[in-house]
């Protein structure tokens, strides 16, 4: 695959039970590549992995594999331990993804030493291309630029890194150090425009679950550097935008998506739905971005 474009991190649906709803997850895939995304990453934070047993996450992608045809599959890969971690990415190759969006482990985070064996044997497993997912907010570990520098040189396999620490100045280091040899992508929705002046050429989305059109238009008026078009509508869409970088972000963008008829809002726990004044205030945002929704 192509380390570029508009993917989206999709969520996971689950039915009344809170088993996994595999019509729903196909059909919200195909409805998202319809409206033009360039691929689809499974089991990332905003998929809720954490909750998902192993042989959920493989279900999970082999119904997206079946879904997307031609279209680019990519799957998160996070454990607790480096064994699973592995496992869980030579499954997804046989399950057809097209690439790996590589993950520190979750809870541990501790030395470089540690952290590079870690994502090492994962990328290392198997011939499928990779992403590596900078997120220290969320996962405690930050890969800085040399760090990655030094991993993209052993792995020749690794093409990609999503950057979601929140700093577009981090593009910028990346890009410095190892300029084509990968492909940056911003991580969060709320920085798309920055992350595209410093040279991203992707966009790990968010809200392109609810809005896919509207994120595919912002996100081609950023790589055309056209102000004139992308300022508006990021301005539009930047209270919607920002829900992706908070606590309860999965809450946040699922209820956006069933405001939209796009799914339910329904979570696994510890997760628990919005509730009170924290979800009027959500419904108010997500209502008000749909009543003065722009043309796209």
């Amino acid at each position: 695959m192509e380390w570029k474009g508009v993917i989206s991190a999709i969520t996971t649906p689950f039915k009344a039970d809170y088993s996994v709803d595999h019509a729903f997850l196909a059909e919200h895939a195909r409805w998202q590549v319809e409206n033009g995304v360039d691929g689809i990453v499974a089991l990332g934070s905003l998929g809720e992995a954490a909750t998902l047993s192993f042989d959920e996450k493989v279900s999970i992608l082999k119904t997206l594999a079946n879904a997307l045809g031609s279209k680019p599959l990519v799957a998160g890969i996070a454990s607790l331990s480096t064994h699973e971690a592995v496992s869980l990415a030579r499954a997804a190759q046989e399950a057809g993804c097209a690439g790996l969006m590589v993950l520190p482990p979750y809870v541990y985070s501790t030395d470089w030493r540690e952290m590079k064996a870690h994502v090492s044997a994962v990328i290392s497993a198997t011939k499928l291309t990779c992403m590596l997912y900078n997120n220290p907010p969320a996962y405690k570990t930050d890969f800085v630029a040399p760090q990655i520098a030094e991993l993209a040189a052993e792995h020749p396999n690794l093409r990609a890194v999503k950057e979601s620490s929140g700093d577009a100045r981090r593009v910028t280091a990346i890009r410095a150090l190892c300029g084509d040899r990968l492909a940056v992508f911003a991580g969060l929705d709320d920085m798309i425009l920055e992350g595209a002046h410093a040279g991203a050429v992707g966009w790990i989305a968010g809200l392109v679950n609810a809005l896919p059109r509207e994120t595919m238009a912002l996100f081609r008026h950023a790589m055309r550097g056209d102000a004139g078009k992308a300022d508006p509508l990021y301005r539009w869409f930047l209270p919607l935008l920002r829900m992706d970088v908070l606590p309860k972000f999965v809450q946040y963008i699922k209820l956006a998506q069933q405001e939209v008829g796009k799914g339910s809002e329904r979570v696994r726990g510890p997760r628990l739905l919005l509730d009170g004044a924290e979800r009027e205030e959500a419904l108010k945002a997500i209502r008000a971005g749909l009543a003065s929704r722009p043309a796209t």
